[in-house]
């Protein structure tokens, strides 16, 4: 039950925010516990209040609303098989136990605090800064930095808790935008396109008051790099506001949430999408290490061109690489990629697997000839590695009696795969110095404004139609050629592309679909993809696979594709609301499906 206080608003604009590039920008917050009076009078507190909203984002991809959540898709399968994604999988879990509890609390905690802030104006009524022009500057870009949080933490609550209740309606969460002491009063879900309408009006509002973005070369003056600029990379901005708009309208649009099939919501997501995309080729392209399309993402820079918003990075990490690797070098291997998800990798030119006119795939021998994106993404059966500073190598033995076969151990994966994505070759546990890298979340990147517009202009005008001077063909055509994670060439000639090309809408949007499965992989995106494209439960409920892989006395091996990992049983395409929150918040509709869920 969500019962935020203001004594817990005060704790927590009490709490320190330590983004590394706003350091003696936000002071240290008083010890002393204050009543709200208080709070609302003192700028270090108020800032504390949107500070601590960043506090309460993810900052990598190891949780449940990062690459765990891909275990509940066809990608990938949790190692544990007690881990309540693992049940809410496969059907069994129960009411006290929802792995997504906890977000639906963090998102009111950070509305409260954003509803704090805007409430008669508090955010205004404080100084922040002893200069006029600087003072003006910072109390815009806080006002609106209120607005473009609330609107974020609104956008997690309506994609991860809308859904079609009980009723037979679409409903997202309860709108709520006065600071609420006591949820016991009852509130009611809000319709979907009410939920999508304040969150495009925060947007907005955000807009008219923050920087387009945090970029020291668009500051005009120097001393207004006190208080602009680069200083607050890692901060909300105002392309990130148009950027969660391109997001919202693209699942708006999508077949789940559009029953009618209203076009001018594919439009909208094309055309904010495109905004963004502007925005990184002719601003963010324009200096000296800035944006370029072509290169690759590196997961390793908090500061990468790619991000339009990051979370606070972790410095030095290890969490990825011991998420990802196998016990065999000393990794955790808590969850592992499908046969299925290996199968969406195409050929080296480009062809879905299996259908080029030239390169012939043997499933006996599958890993050759692959889209150069498959081996930046994972490690397969009696792949090498050389890891670590002294480049020392490993080699996956996934056949079975080997160290790294599916299920010999705790710390391998079920699927005969591991997950390269995100993974840090340089990091080898072994030497007496071991190298880490930062890691982050990008939240909000490049690739996916590309794949937004893409999807959408491809609704809107077909795959070679003109919309606001690109095409989807054209956009996708951009990571396809890019390089790889490891720095690799992408595809060089793409024929495949251009026969798609010309197939029409339906075959492209498929084809699309495949795109953006490869691209966004375990970052927690194709969970809430598949539901919104998603017309029917059998759309979820795969059965899963994994090969068998036997060597052979040759040294060579066999594989055999017909073994089951796991069969999905979703009951409903929607998560449901939290039990807690049915239990103790009259008012609250179920999301359908959920029948035991309620009170």
């Amino acid at each position: 039950m969500i019962k935020y206080t203001i004594k817990k608003a005060v704790l927590a604009a009490m709490t320190v925010f330590a983004l590394s590039s706003c350091k003696g920008f936000l002071e240290p917050y008083p010890s002393a516990i204050r009543d709200e009076e208080y709070v609302v009078s003192a700028p270090n507190t108020m800032q504390g209040l949107l500070g601590e909203c960043y506090e309460w984002i993810s900052t990598n991809y190891n949780n449940n609303e990062g690459a765990y959540l891909d275990c509940m898709t066809d990608n990938a399968v949790r190692t544990s098989k007690t881990d309540a994604i693992s049940r809410m999988a496969i059907g069994v879990n129960a009411p006290d136990n929802n792995p997504f509890q906890t977000y639906w609390t963090r998102d009111y905690q950070g509305i409260y605090n954003t509803n704090l802030f805007l409430q008669d104006g508090n955010g205004r009524k404080v100084r922040y800064m002893l200069d006029e022009h600087l003072n003006e500057l910072m109390t815009d870009m806080l006002w609106g930095e209120a607005y473009a949080l609330r609107a974020w933490f609104q956008w997690d609550l309506l994609q991860k808790f809308g859904g079609r209740s009980t009723s037979g309606e679409l409903l997202g969460y309860p709108i709520v935008t006065e600071p609420v002491k006591d949820w016991s009063e009852g509130f009611v879900r809000n319709s979907y396109d009410e939920c999508v309408k304040q969150i495009i009006e925060d947007c907005d509002s955000a807009y008219k008051y923050l920087p387009i973005a945090h970029r020291d070369f668009l500051v005009t003056s120097a001393d207004e790099l006190t208080v602009m600029g680069s200083r607050n990379w890692g901060r909300i901005d105002g392309i990130t506001t148009v950027a969660i708009k391109a997001l919202v309208y693209q699942t708006w649009a999508s077949p789940r949430f559009n029953p009618n099939g209203d076009v001018s919501r594919w439009e909208k997501a094309a055309e904010f999408a495109k905004q963004v995309l502007d925005f990184k080729s002719s601003v963010d392209a324009s200096v000296a290490g800035g944006f370029n399309r072509k290169n690759a993402v590196n997961w390793f820079d908090p500061n990468s061109p790619e991000i339009i918003f990051g979370s606070r990075y972790n410095s030095g990490s290890e969490a990825m690489e011991k998420m990802f690797y196998p016990g065999g070098f000393q990794g955790d291997g808590t969850m592992g990629a499908t046969q299925d998800f290996v199968n969406a990798f195409g050929m080296a030119d480009g062809y879905p697997l299996a259908q080029s006119p030239d390169l012939a795939y043997d499933d006996q021998n599958p890993y050759i000839n692959r889209d150069p994106r498959f081996y930046s993404n994972i490690f397969y059966n009696n792949r090498t590695i050389t890891t670590g500073s002294s480049g020392r190598s490993y080699v996956f033995e996934n056949w079975v009696g080997g160290k790294d076969e599916a299920e010999a151990s705790s710390k391998n994966s079920r699927t005969n795969y591991h997950i390269k994505k995100f993974v840090y070759k340089g990091l080898n546990w072994s030497e007496s110095s071991v190298g880490r890298m930062p890691h982050s979340k990008f939240l909000i990147r490049w690739t996916h404004m590309v794949l937004c517009f893409a999807e959408a202009a491809n609704h809107v005008a077909g795959p070679q139609g003109n919309v606001y001077g690109l095409s989807a063909k054209e956009a996708i055509s951009w990571l396809r050629s890019r390089k790889t994670y490891d720095g690799d060439e992408g595809l060089s000639k793409d024929p495949y592309l251009e026969e798609i090309s010309l197939m029409g809408e339906k075959a492209f949007d498929k084809f699309l679909r495949n795109e953006r499965r490869i691209e966004t992989a375990f970052e927690g995106t194709w969970f809430f993809d598949l539901r919104r494209w998603s017309t029917s439960l059998a759309d979820l409920n795969k059965t899963l696979y994994r090969p068998t892989i036997t060597r052979n006395a040759d040294g060579g091996f066999n594989y055999d594709y017909a073994t089951v990992i796991e069969n999905r049983s979703f009951t409903s395409a929607f998560l449901p609301i939290p039990y807690k929150e049915m239990l103790n918040i009259p008012g609250l509709e179920q999301n359908e499906g959920w029948e035991n869920w309620t009170r």
